[in-house]
């Protein structure tokens, strides 16, 4: 196994553990209602990540099928509008699903030699798998911190009657 391949796999490993940490708070049964940004509540943040996640599989999963991916266009305020509108009336347990499903796909096609540059977004750069990987865990982190620090320590008072 090469340096290349052992990055990717630890950079794979700490996504995947991001996505649990994520399903592990979705699955508690919270109010996800609540607010966490100005515009977003905790299950607008998910439909954000699912989106995301999801166009990074297609990408990839285009390439490694051979075909010419179609990254997202518009403005990154834009797509991220987009991100929460397109799934704002998919249930949680659907859009877990859909994030699993993602993050299948990439894992599938992460390791092909033929995938050297992943597309992002149209208008910007393409990025390497392993920055791809640190992009996509620090985008979740930073989304779990935060709605963590929303919902505090002790998640009895935001479990839903």
């Amino acid at each position: 196994m090469t340096d290349k391949h052992r990055h990717i796999e630890n950079n794979v490993k700490i996504l995947r553990n991001e996505i649990e940490q994520f399903f592990i708070f979705f699955k508690q049964g919270l109010d996800y209602s609540k607010m966490v940004y100005e515009f977003w509540n905790a299950k607008d943040i998910l439909g954000h990540i699912t989106f995301w996640h999801e166009s990074f599989a297609k990408n990839i999963s285009d390439l490694g099928k051979g075909n010419k991916p179609k990254p997202l266009k518009g403005k990154l305020s834009e797509v991220n509008k987009q991100s929460v509108e397109t799934t704002k009336g998919e249930s949680i347990e659907n859009l877990i699903e859909r994030l699993k499903y993602a993050q299948d796909t990439i894992e599938a096609f992460i390791f092909e030699d033929k995938i050297d540059m992943i597309p992002y977004k149209k208008g910007s750069r393409d990025y390497s798998k392993t920055e791809h990987l640190e992009v996509v865990s620090n985008h979740i982190r930073k989304h779990l911190k935060d709605i963590r620090k929303t919902y505090g320590k002790t998640n009895e008072q935001n479990r839903i009657a």
